[in-house]
């Protein structure tokens, strides 16, 4: 079984203070998690898409929401309307930016994760939409974020 590297680190954390004896004035001394840059990059992308999409009015209700199917990466509200948001952070446009690697697989996936959602969240009377955030962030140079509100349908 596969855990995504910081999926543990809170508990882990807690762990590592109850066997060194540290108080949690000492947390502190714990040191970080590395992250591979690639991951970090994908890290970094995802909360450029945050802040864009805060800009355009969306309110996030959830990040990284997991269930057994799968994961997406933002849940959010844009009006009445349940947004599920892939977002994809390239360091160039290059095979079509971030929006073209969200495959028919991953699609699928997304909406199988949607469908959960909505039915935990007794949310089938309010319209969805699947959104992609295509980040693209050239080495040296700030993020830039495209959002492409219907990216795909959930068919």
């Amino acid at each position: 079984m596969w855990i995504e590297p910081g999926a543990c680190r809170p508990a882990l954390v807690r762990f590592l203070q109850h066997i060194m004896g540290m108080a949690g004035a000492h947390a502190h001394h714990i040191p970080p998690i590395p992250v591979h840059p690639r991951q970090q990059l994908g890290l970094d992308g995802e909360a450029a898409a945050r802040a864009a999409l805060r800009s355009h009015g969306y309110v996030i209700l959830a990040e990284r929401y997991r269930v057994a199917h799968g994961e997406v990466d933002i849940v959010a509200r844009d009006d009445q309307t349940i947004v599920f948001i892939e977002v994809k952070t390239r360091r160039a446009d290059a095979y079509g930016g971030g929006a073209a690697a969200v495959t028919w697989r991953k699609q699928r996936t997304i909406v199988r994760v949607a469908e959960a959602f909505i039915a935990r969240g007794r949310l089938a009377h309010l319209p969805c939409r699947f959104d992609v955030v295509s980040v693209e962030w050239p080495p040296g140079e700030g993020p830039r974020a495209e959002i492409i509100r219907g990216a795909f349908d959930a068919r």
